[in-house]
């Protein structure tokens, strides 16, 4: 009998809560940061400029404008990253990282890499088969 759309959205959630779990305590352990933060201080890297909107940077890890002002708060206040207000709109002000932000997130990249090498997997080999798997779970909520 086939699963229903339900019992494999929870095996998704169970299974994302466990690794996140795992993530957040190779992390906190050794840089003090959650992988949440983690993701927000990848984004701000990541972005054009390596500086980016808290409007952009909520779409980008999946929280609410809100959700990001209140998570890059702590992050703000212990020198990691910058953010230059909006001169109109506050939604509009940008956050970047500080010499220490990249720092702490080359440390944290590298951490990251040895969690994941410790953690048991049944991923897919194949480049095939990773990109079908990473195509299933970003289309999950397209």
């Amino acid at each position: 009998m086939p699963r229903t759309d339900r019992e494999i959205l929870h095996a998704a959630a169970d299974a994302w809560d466990r690794l996140e779990d795992r993530l957040d305590g190779a992390l906190s352990t050794i840089n003090g940061i959650s992988f949440r933060e983690y993701r927000l201080l990848s984004a701000i890297a990541g972005a054009p400029g390596g500086a980016i909107s808290r409007v952009d940077l909520a779409a980008a890890v999946g929280l609410t404008p809100s959700g990001a002002t209140r998570a890059l708060r702590p992050l703000e206040k212990s020198g990691v990253l910058t953010t230059a207000r909006g001169a109109r709109d506050a939604r509009r002000a940008l956050a970047s990282l500080t010499p220490a932000g990249r720092q702490l997130l080359d440390n944290a990249s590298g951490v990251l890499d040895d969690a994941l090498a410790d953690i048991p997997t049944r991923m897919p080999k194949s480049a095939p088969d990773r990109d079908r798997l990473f195509g299933l779970l970003r289309n999950l909520t397209d």
